[in-house]
């Protein structure tokens, strides 16, 4: 009986999620901005807390991120092939949360300097994204 009560808990939230809106992207974005902020201000203040507080928020948030729905439905299979923004969208996910964990390693251990590398590199990350996916 619990399984099948879950089976349909579960059917209902997956068909009440819609796609992934522009707005979403919006919301996703300024979220993963108002992280990279948390993390800047955990440096200047040396503040750890604030540092794994701004990484967790932007690892949470980045896994969110979906590319335009137009672009996951294309049916030429040449522009889908040519743009890649699919692939390149998950990349770029997985880049940035390797250097968020990165991040957290190395200021936890004392090696600022390191760290602010890996988040200069999510910054690299975040333009790569903005310049060659979203057209900037």
């Amino acid at each position: 009986m619990t399984k099948i009560l879950a089976g349909f808990f579960l059917t209902g939230a997956l068909l009440s999620a819609g796609p992934y809106t522009k707005q979403d992207r919006i919301k996703d974005m300024q979220t993963m901005a108002s992280a990279m902020q948390e993390i800047q201000t955990g440096f200047f203040y040396n503040n750890f807390d604030m540092i794994k507080e701004g990484t967790a928020k932007l690892s949470d948030t980045i896994v969110k991120i979906q590319p335009p729905l137009e672009e996951v439905e294309e049916k030429d299979v040449m522009t889908r092939y040519v743009n890649r923004k699919v692939q390149m969208s998950n990349k770029i996910k997985k880049k940035v949360n390797r250097k968020a964990k990165d991040l957290i390693e190395r200021f936890k251990e004392g090696d600022a300097v390191e760290a602010l590398q890996a988040y200069t590199k999510i910054t690299k990350y975040c333009m790569e994204c903005h310049t060659q996916l979203r057209n900037w």
